[in-house]
């Protein structure tokens, strides 16, 4: 039980500190841009060398990778739970909504690199992440079709097309939110539902 429980404590500093390599990368990816980076920098952000640095993390790329699939699997994961706990698809398509903006608005520099930093990966890299923003986008989409047929409404454009414009405009946040503005990230991303909510009758 002992040497279980020490090597639980080693593996549990291994991975506080591969998180705070990677939180640092965040942070100077989103500041200079990912191509502009270096390993160097990543490892002066976090105040480790650079072999320390490679000894959690093999390379730039991994980094890169890692933080597209962290967005992905927690944005997922969220969005599950809402359409899950929603009383009607109309609801959980606004929760969703809701849950992008503020998410989005929470995690500015996150979304800065997973929007302007894709075409750094490869296809082999690219794919897998891919495969995991349509199955976001098959949540929504799902919620939105499942609201259509239960009511008997149609869009004036096919309801994919009506789901990337929202989510589009959910995701373009990370542009302009102000967090010193006068609203809160949830705030915002009830106004923003509240403009899109009425396409759908």
């Amino acid at each position: 039980m002992v040497a279980r429980g020490a090597g639980a404590a080693v593996g549990s500093r291994a991975d506080e500190q591969r998180q705070r390599i990677l939180s640092a990368a965040v942070g100077v990816f989103s500041r200079r841009g990912y191509r502009a980076t270096s390993m160097n920098d990543v490892a002066a952000e976090v105040g480790l060398s650079k072999p320390a640095i490679y000894h959690y993390w093999r390379t730039k790329q991994d980094l890169l990778v890692q933080i597209y699939e962290s967005v992905l699997d927690e944005s997922l994961d969220r969005a599950r739970v809402i359409v899950a706990a929603a009383p009607s698809p109309l609801e959980g398509f606004r929760g969703l909504i809701v849950d992008r903006v503020a998410y989005t608005c929470e995690h500015q520099d996150l979304l800065k690199i997973c929007f302007e930093e894709e075409s750094e990966l490869p296809p082999e890299l690219a794919e897998p992440i891919l495969e995991r923003r349509r199955a976001y986008e098959a949540v929504v989409h799902d919620a939105v079709q499942a609201h259509l047929a239960g009511t008997g409404l149609t869009l004036p454009m096919a309801p994919k097309a009506f789901v990337n414009t929202c989510l589009g405009a959910a995701n373009w946040v990370y542009k302009w939110y102000d967090p010193a503005g006068a609203l809160t990230p949830r705030e915002l991303g009830e106004q923003v539902a509240a403009v899109l909510l009425p396409a759908l009758g």
